[in-house]
């Protein structure tokens, strides 16, 4: 049965229904990639910031004004990665334009979506088109227009609006160049387009859509360090001009009153770029790129109170995106039995070789994840409370992470400190500082040392054809990337390790650790071993099966 307008029931369902269509489409989307490498990026940081929509929204009042709350604040909240950010803002608009009316029907949804657009543009400083900006406005533009020649009916409008979404998102690659050379449409706006879909079968009770077929084996990698977002997606708030050399990304929630943001604002804009504010009722979700950490977190200052302050390094940044096995899905944590200890370690991991090596090293606790699967702050507050220990250590092993592993001190009585690990190698490096006898701030400090003095890289395989600074990448080829990004194109994963060997070993270098993927070949494992032997005589060397997905060698260089 078709409805007519949807009310506070109904768009509860829709935003069940949205966080439903994005879970099954989260490969599809981050396989949307200017990259040649998966990107675990855009759809999973949608579909994470929809499930703290949901969540929020089941708990609401049966009352629209509860419900659009309820979105509002669990969309701010929740948002995970630009790609969130951007999303919780449209989400926001339209909840705002929707809690007003009361109801949903044509008229309500097209001033929704124009709202929705005009926060989205207004919370970033440099908005770039063909993005989801771009897609979010032009279905916008169609609704106000359907409603003024006088649609038929909601369902009409919802498909009217799937219409011109598609042939706006088919239009990105014509905006971005980028988008153009690697042959893919913006990942963002495809993720958008499911919430109309998500409103339909609100509407009208059709099924959602299902996702095109996925390689099983490209689903999920490696983002390679680009020009626009370090995450290999096109940011639609960057300016897009190259070389800008900004290099740390700085996020913080801000408690500050709504007439002092432009104020905050202006000093932002004097301080880096790909700047985005988005907010309202004195609580602001603030990203900027910026060479001046200390500035740019003390504008907040200045005008409110920031909190959760969340710094990457964008130029050393190389995230690795793992494929956990279904029995590792959902965070699951592991205790590790072992003598009582006056701090213990938390480490995130993905292999079973991998969980092995963090144990023999003291690790008292393992959270399965990884990009794909990102545990809540709930697994390590678990993980934390299970330990005997006074204090805590927590090593995230991914850059996703850190930002949920920062707030654990605040969700526990332990006392927690975070070693902002963004890879295996530099957990493992930093245990081999780790103290169980000493306190977690001075095992913090050791083991952060101990990271920045490793050397780390990984290979993986190609999964589209594409361009890249080293020239034309062919599906199939294997590729060496370290902190900085793409370092080697090669025709095997052997070669691709050795030649990535090559590039990051000196002559001060004295220990290599080699862990071997699950699919690494033992003729390449000995190949790489073979090269090392011969090049490097003076460098000792460790080998260990890892047994993690997708990439067949980590190193770590010290």
């Amino acid at each position: 049965m078709t409805a007519d307008r949807l009310g506070a029931d109904g768009l509860r369902a829709a935003m069940e229904r949205f966080r439903d269509a994005l879970a099954s489409h989260r490969d599809v989307i981050n396989q949307l990639n200017v990259y040649p490498v998966p990107d675990g990026d855009t759809g999973t940081n949608m579909a994470l910031t929809l499930e703290t929509v949901v969540t929020e929204v089941s708990a609401a009042g049966e009352g629209m004004a509860e419900v659009c709350g309820a979105i509002s604040h669990g969309s701010l909240m929740g948002a995970r990665g630009n790609s969130g950010v951007i999303l919780s803002q449209i989400l926001r608009g339209m909840a705002d334009s929707v809690a007003v009316a009361g109801h949903v029907d044509p008229p309500v949804l097209a001033s929704a979506l124009m709202q929705a657009s005009a926060a989205a543009d207004e919370a970033v400083s440099a908005p770039v088109e063909g993005t989801i900006l771009t897609v979010v406005r032009d279905v916008a533009a169609a609704a106000t227009e359907a409603v003024d020649q006088g649609v038929d009916g909601l369902i009409q409008l919802v498909e009217g609006c799937r219409r011109a979404g598609r042939a706006s998102l088919d239009r990105t690659p014509e905006l971005l160049p980028q988008l153009a050379r690697a042959n893919v449409v913006d990942a963002g706006g495809a993720g958008f387009l499911l919430l109309l879909d998500a409103l339909a079968t609100a509407v009208d009770g059709r099924p959602l859509p299902d996702p095109p077929p996925v390689d099983p084996t490209a689903g999920v990698g490696a983002a390679v360090a680009g020009a626009d977002d370090p995450h290999g997606v096109v940011d639609p708030h960057h300016s897009g001009k190259e070389g800008d050399g900004t290099r740390y990304e700085v996020m913080f929630f801000l408690e500050a009153e709504d007439d002092r943001i432009g104020e905050f604002r202006a000093a932002w804009e004097a301080l880096g770029d790909s700047i985005v504010v988005v907010g309202g009722d004195s609580l602001w979700n603030c990203h900027i790129h910026s060479n001046d950490i200390g500035g740019s977190i003390e504008a907040g200052i200045g005008v409110g109170r920031p909190f959760d302050i969340r710094v990457t390094d964008l130029f050393e940044q190389v995230e690795h995106v793992e494929s956990l096995v279904e029995a590792e899905i959902g965070g699951t944590v592991t205790a590790v039995p072992g003598y009582p200890v006056h701090t213990g370690v938390v480490a995130v991991s993905v292999g079973a070789g991998v969980r092995r090596l963090f144990e023999s090293l003291g690790v008292r606790a393992i959270i399965a994840g990884g990009q794909t699967m990102n545990p809540s702050t709930e697994h390590f507050v678990q993980a934390v409370e299970q330990l005997d220990a006074d204090e805590v250590v927590l090593l995230p092993n991914n850059k996703n992470i850190v930002p949920v592993a920062e707030r654990v001190d605040d969700c526990t009585d332990a006392v927690v400190r975070v070693v902002p690990t963004r890879g295996i190698a530099e957990g493992l490096a930093a245990l081999m500082a780790y103290d169980p006898s000493a306190g977690a701030d001075e095992n913090q400090s050791a083991m952060v040392e101990a990271v920045e003095d490793v050397v780390t890289g990984e290979v993986t395989q190609a999964v589209r054809d594409t361009e890249s600074e080293l020239g034309p990448i062919a599906a199939g080829q294997w590729l060496g990337l370290d902190r900085g990004g793409l370092r080697v194109v090669a025709p095997s994963a052997a070669q691709a390790a050795t030649e990535l060997l090559a590039e990051v070993i000196d002559d001060g270098h004295e220990l290599v650790t080699v862990i071997a993927g699950a699919d690494a070949a033992t003729a390449d494992v000995e190949e790489v071993t073979a090269w090392l032997g011969d090049n490097h005589p003076e460098v000792e060397l460790e080998v260990h099966e890892g047994g993690q997905p997708l990439y067949p060698f980590y190193f770590g260089v010290e």
